[in-house]
């Protein structure tokens, strides 16, 4: 009875180990905290070179050095809510890379007249 539950056993741990790497092929990876804190502090780079006229520069300079500071220091969810602030200050948006977007294709857009 023994011999039959583990010759039994060994195709359906097989079965159930292929079947759990597919589904875990498809899972989509979160980016990281410190991920995080890199893509927001490239984008406070870029928001500072398109919007240098702004009123704010200063302020956002000062809180992107600040959340440098943080993320070095393993403080990342602090790094990104300053990260964040000094995006707020230049009027832009900070991109979340998890959040899925929907696709829309600029040339199918109907023009108003």
């Amino acid at each position: 009875m023994q011999r039959f539950s583990i010759s039994f056993m060994g195709p359906l741990v097989g079965i159930l180990l292929v079947t759990g790497l597919a589904e875990a092929g498809e899972a989509k990876v979160a980016t990281t905290r410190t991920e995080r804190c890199a893509n927001l502090s490239r984008q406070v780079d870029e928001a500072l070179e398109t919007h240098a006229a702004a009123m704010q520069v200063a302020a956002a300079k000062a809180l992107q050095k600040k959340g440098k500071r943080f993320c070095a220091n393993k403080k990342e969810a602090q790094g990104i809510r300053t990260f964040a602030k000094a995006l707020k200050l230049l009027g832009v948006a900070p991109i979340d890379p998890d959040a899925v977007t929907p696709k829309t294709d600029l040339h199918s857009k109907e023009k108003k007249s």
